[in-house]
């Protein structure tokens, strides 16, 4: 039953009481009655303009999807596949040997563990994470990355 029928069926109950109207409660229960069909009646004219309203947005996106399509035709696509290429790549990081000054290029998984192998020397070493404490930096060797530190 929806909130209009549920009403009706109040308003059915009160008439089968024969509720006095002249009385206090009579009127009481009248006027919420009355309160209770007006805010059915405005829900379900909330409900429809919000039906409407989702109609139209599903209307809108399609034609932006359509839009977009004319205006970037095979770029889209291509930067859709750049986006999920750049997704799957892995990222890698060059670190200098304290030891011997190789550089290494290792993994996020390996930089993670904190210690690492150099290929050339094969001297281990610790990464050791800094960040820098300048609210203005736009990427100084505090906040680019991991430090390399001589382990012995």
């Amino acid at each position: 039953m929806d909130l209009n029928e549920r009403a009706a069926y109040l308003k059915g109950l009160m008439d089968g009481l024969e509720i006095d109207e002249g009385k206090k409660e009579g009127k009481v229960l009248k006027a919420m009655y009355e309160l209770l069909a007006q805010l059915c009646d405005t829900v379900t004219d909330l409900d429809a303009d919000l039906d409407q309203a989702y109609d139209e947005l599903d209307a809108m996106d399609e034609d932006m999807d359509e839009l977009e399509e004319y205006v970037y035709g095979d770029d889209l696509e291509e930067d859709e596949e750049e986006d999920e290429e750049d997704e799957d790549a892995e990222v890698e990081y060059e670190l200098t040997c304290p030891n011997c000054g190789a550089v290494t290029v290792v993994d996020e998984d390996t930089l993670l563990n904190e210690q690492v192998c150099c290929g050339n020397c094969g001297a281990e070493f610790e990464i050791e994470f800094t960040e820098c404490d300048d609210e203005d930096c736009e990427g100084c060797a505090g906040c680019a990355g991991p430090e390399s530190e001589d382990k012995e």
